[in-house]
């Protein structure tokens, strides 16, 4: 295979997983819905928390900074916290209690009922967004999944959303694709009237 059709193939099979998700309402109508809850949360004083490992955390990061400070337009910012950038809590708590406890132990000392969880892991088999997925749970604090398309250990969150590919690549693109539709609709419901 030359470059070139390692470019057309790469692009070509990102457009056809999203191809998939354009075309299943259901899949839409989960992306619809944890657009909804965010909103509510934020309607009702209450933050987001995103997590990740890797790529992952990456995505968590970027989408907590759409929040805080815009997507489309200048507003208000939204209180959004990425569970995966304080090196010093990060260390402590890997040090102290192990990196299956990363994120768990950021949701019992931050989250409060009514936050918004959101566990974003291309296997859906993260431990320590499992485990923060199960603090969230006794804490009153709703839990969103965004995974691949195989079974996996996050799918008791309380909304799941996967991306119907098992290809890490894909997943990715599709999960930051489905974070800003959620940024978009979010900042719409709340301020887009008064603000755009």
């Amino acid at each position: 295979m030359t470059v070139q059709e390692i470019i057309k193939s790469q692009i070509s099979e990102s457009a056809r997983v999203k191809e998939i998700i354009l075309n299943d309402s259901s899949l839409q109508d989960l992306i619809k819905r944890a657009a909804e809850v965010c909103v509510e949360a934020y309607k009702n004083g209450k933050k987001t928390m995103f997590a990740g490992n890797g790529g992952s955390a990456a995505d968590a990061q970027h989408l907590a900074g759409e929040f805080v400070s815009k997507f489309y337009f200048d507003r208000p910012g939204l209180p959004s916290i990425a569970l995966s950038t304080d090196t010093s809590i990060l260390t402590a708590i890997g040090n102290d209690y192990g990196f299956d406890r990363l994120f768990a132990r950021q949701v019992q000392a931050q989250g409060n009922s009514g936050d918004i969880f959101i566990g974003i892991s291309t296997s859906g088999n993260s431990r320590n967004i499992v485990e923060a997925g199960e603090v969230c749970k006794g804490k009153g604090i709703f839990t969103i999944a965004l995974t691949g398309g195989k079974p996996c250990e996050m799918d008791n969150f309380d909304l799941v959303i996967k991306v119907p590919s098992e290809s890490t690549p894909r997943i990715q693109e599709c999960q930051t694709m489905i974070g800003h539709i959620i940024c978009c609709i979010v900042e719409r419901e709340i301020f887009g009237e008064k603000y755009q």
